[in-house]
């Protein structure tokens, strides 16, 4: 019998990890009878009752494991490392606010039954913030446009992926992983099924400005060389003709002492362009360290505190081996 495993992330998700995990439960009995299965969630340090309620599930079904995160380690992070600890034949990403529809499963299993090594879900509407998906969209297209590689538009990383793809993401080892560019990078052959996204069920989303603008910075500086080569070929010009301009601004004092003795506005319009665009470029080429240096520094995906029905692969409250 075929194993599949199912990875949910959650973070204070104490409304939905239960109705998720029945919901899960049921879709196994009904469409996939024929399947083992095993259900993982790893909780990024929620300050609420999620979990208690896991604490729960775990001593009710031995099927369900869950690992707790020491901290949060971010929303990149904490998905990757739960698909690395799996043990099934294939392995299903899914969030846990029910904005990756469960009855997608079946769909998924079916492709992969058909050769299929990746299959993912692709979001052709949603019933989010209409600004918020129209940005996405944009995003998702200029990203394509200046990326090296391959990038999949509306892609949250929910999909099916085979044990040798899972296989892949271990042998890579990165401290920094962006998975929905490692599909397009490194995956094998993919089937894309288009489904739209629905609303949350219950609770409220812990995406924030922050957190988008830390996805699109790490897509970009991940898998783009535009910014560099801009900063570069944009400041060489500027440079240029800055001297050009002081060259001639200079050679026109002398020429004209009386008529620019006083005149240094365009000499200070000058520089605050020049500091602006430096600035702008310095930024810019921060965000590359920041991500070289998060990749060199080699730290772990998350640590872990504890983890739940592991067997004698269990960890206590401390982080050791029991």
């Amino acid at each position: 019998m075929k194993t599949v495993s199912i990875v949910v992330p959650c973070y204070n998700e104490e409304a939905n990890v239960e109705p998720m995990w029945q919901a899960l439960v049921n879709m196994f009995r009904q469409d996939l009878p024929e399947y083992g299965y095993e259900i993982l969630f790893i909780d990024n340090d929620s300050q609420d009752r999620t979990r208690e309620i896991l604490r729960s599930i775990c001593a009710r079904d031995k099927r369900v494991k869950a690992i707790f995160n020491a901290k949060n380690f971010g929303q990149f992070n904490s998905p990757y490392y739960g698909m690395l600890q799996t043990s099934g034949d294939c392995t299903v990403l899914m969030a846990a606010d029910f904005q990756d529809p469960v009855e997608m499963v079946p769909k998924y299993v079916k492709e992969w039954e058909n050769g299929y090594k990746i299959v993912i879900g692709i979001k052709k509407s949603s019933q989010e913030n209409k600004i918020m998906y129209w940005l996405r969209s944009c995003y998702y297209k200029t990203i394509k446009k200046l990326s090296d590689v391959e990038q999949i538009e509306h892609f949250t990383g929910f999909g099916l992926y085979d044990r040798k793809f899972i296989q892949v993401l271990r042998d890579l080892d990165d401290p920094t992983p962006f998975l929905r560019g490692i599909v397009a990078e490194l995956g094998f052959r993919r089937k894309e099924i288009p489904y739209d996204q629905p609303k949350r069920k219950a609770g409220k989303t812990s995406n924030n400005f922050y957190k988008l603008y830390d996805a699109a910075m790490l897509s970009f500086t991940s898998y783009t060389k535009v910014g560099l080569r801009l900063a570069t070929i944009f400041g060489s010009v500027c440079s240029a003709v800055s001297m050009v301009v002081a060259l001639i601004y200079l050679i026109m004092k002398l020429l004209y002492w009386d008529r620019f003795a006083a005149g240094m506005a365009p000499l200070l319009i000058g520089m605050c362009f020049l500091g602006s665009v430096q600035i702008f470029f310095i930024g810019l080429v921060g965000e590359y360290v920041l991500t070289i240096n998060s990749r060199v520094m080699k730290r772990p995906l998350v640590v872990e505190e504890e983890r739940l029905n592991f067997g004698d692969d269990t960890e206590g409250e401390n982080g050791e081996s029991l």
